[in-house]
């Protein structure tokens, strides 16, 4: 930082702590010049993750990529978080309480003001369950943006937060506020780098993706195509790859009876002898064999036979073993980590590795990052607004706890890409053209800004008055030793000119040296 101690001072008491601080910048500059970090590595890791903190590089410097990469691919359910931020989001009731619990209290609340008398009183309650629901909704998206921010595996995050998008459900819809932190919690974290077979079945079976996509109402007699063809569509097969129509129809015959477990307050009544032995549920994933069409299919030219639950599961292993998928799916995954248009070379790869290993997420991400593919890349993959937000917090606060998530989640819908925000079940985009409109840069200016100079909530739990004067230094030993030395000459000339240390911070995380990775 080329900033002289007179231009940041505010006043000569300024000075002895400037100075202090300069010395320090100097000393942690000094250090990173000594084991520092070659070109490629810094490019690697901020590929590999939500961008950088200090904690990551340590990491990466003690380990070296190769057991980096392995640590990171094999802990599959290790999502340790600093005790601050696990205790904030345990004080959420999304995640302290079942889903389950929370849709028996819903229809609980549902049966009391449906009695209600119409009022000032029912219209009161009404509004009360709606503002509960939004609540609920909120703390499941401050949950995965807490956790993207601080959870230590960040590929793994990364990865989450791919899923979350490629199986994308709309939070306002139905049921699914309540439900929300439940399907990232239980559906896509924990098989964010298992099998993607596994992952599919986790989805289909999460009450999230039933209400929202419809098949909680796909019953014998009364068909839902609308999951069976996203299912085809958008989670696995994509679009021209040869099923057809009938598919979609079978499949929707195939998915009948799968819904969610009705919440009652009285006992089961009990099922004929043959619906009980094929009745299967667990947890919210109800299959009731009184709503399944029993009769043969015929899906992607492979026989059927009617018989219950396992016909679902006898598709899903079938879709997801198709060559299409294997494509699709890594296509998709070269996008978001290599490039708006990926080479076709490194696509072909990352599906071979996806066939050979029957659908290893872990393994087919492997391929991606070992691969010389994505160094070439390295600078030209412009950050989506998640991975903006998340990315500018990580760099500013650098591990530091915040006490409030919800600023986050402001900044992202000021971004146009809020969590569980879509309304189409195609997901966000995953190129450039949909997040580097002119608006939307002047808006990531401010929310640069807004990080910079200290101008937000993040450090005041909610409700109480605003902290001041707090900001966070960017120019530390992590800056000095993965961004100074490769920062453009229109970003030096902009970091030269700034008059304050909070205008220096603004700068840097609005730069395109910083918005590219």
């Amino acid at each position: 930082m080329r900033d002289t101690p007179n231009r940041l001072s505010h006043g000569k008491r300024a000075l002895p702590v400037l100075f202090g601080l300069v010395l320090a910048l100097g000393q942690d500059a000094a250090i990173a010049r000594e084991h520092p970090l070659s070109p490629d590595d810094v490019a690697w890791l901020r590929r590999d993750g939500f961008d950088l903190d200090s904690a990551t590089v340590a990491r990466y410097r003690e380990l070296g990529r190769s057991r980096f990469l392995d640590q990171q691919l094999e802990s599959r359910d290790d999502d340790a978080l600093p005790a601050p931020i696990a205790a904030l989001i345990g004080s959420y009731e999304a995640a302290s309480t079942p889903a389950g619990q929370l849709l028996a209290n819903l229809r609980q609340t549902q049966e009391t003001i449906k009695a209600m008398p119409d009022g000032p009183d029912k219209a009161a309650a009404q509004k009360a369950q709606q503002q509960h629901a939004n609540d609920l909704l909120q703390q499941a998206q401050q949950m995965e943006l807490l956790h993207a921010v601080y959870g230590e595996n960040q590929l793994k995050e990364q990865m989450v937060w791919f899923w979350l998008n490629h199986f994308s459900v709309y939070g306002a819809k139905g049921r699914v506020r309540w439900v929300a932190a439940d399907y990232v919690e239980h559906a896509i974290r924990p098989h964010a780098l298992g099998k993607f077979r596994d992952l599919v079945m986790a989805t289909l079976e999460s009450p999230a993706m039933l209400e929202y996509l419809d098949n909680a109402q796909n019953a014998k007699g009364h068909v839902n195509e609308n999951y069976a063809r996203e299912l085809m569509e958008l989670h696995t097969l994509g679009v021209g790859s040869g099923y057809t129509q009938q598919d979609v129809q079978q499949l929707a015959l195939i998915l009948t009876g799968a819904g969610i477990a009705p919440q009652r307050d009285h006992p089961t009544p009990p099922r004929p002898p043959k619906d009980a032995a094929l009745f299967v549920q667990d947890g919210l994933f109800e299959f009731n064999p009184a709503r399944h069409d029993f009769s043969d299919k015929t899906l992607l030219g492979h026989a059927i036979k009617g018989g219950g639950f396992d016909e679902v599961t006898q598709a899903v292993d079938l879709i997801t073993r198709q060559p299409a998928c294997a494509q699709f799916i890594s296509r998709k995954l070269a996008e978001y980590f290599v490039a708006d248009d990926p080479p076709p070379e490194l696509v072909a790869k990352m599906a071979r590795t996806f066939q050979r290993s029957d659908g290893d997420i872990a393994e087919v991400l492997r391929t991606l990052f070992e691969s010389k593919a994505l160094a070439t890349s390295y600078g030209r993959k412009f950050k989506d607004p998640m991975q903006f937000v998340v990315s500018s917090v990580r760099l500013a606060y650098d591990g530091k706890p915040i006490a409030n998530a919800r600023p986050l989640l402001n900044w992202l819908n000021q971004l146009g890409e809020p969590v569980f925000g879509r309304l189409t079940p195609d997901g966000w985009p995953l190129d450039a053209s949909g997040w580097s409109s002119s608006g939307q840069m002047a808006k990531r200016f401010e929310i640069a800004g807004a990080i910079g100079t200290g101008n937000n909530r993040l450090l005041t739990p909610e409700g109480q008055p605003k902290r001041g004067g707090d900001f966070p230094m960017l120019a530390t030993r992590l800056y000095y030793d993965t961004f100074d030395p490769r920062l453009g000459t229109a970003t030096r000339d902009a970091l030269a000119k700034a008059t304050s240390q909070q205008e220096w911070n603004t700068f840097l995380l609005s730069s395109p040296d910083f918005n590219y990775r």
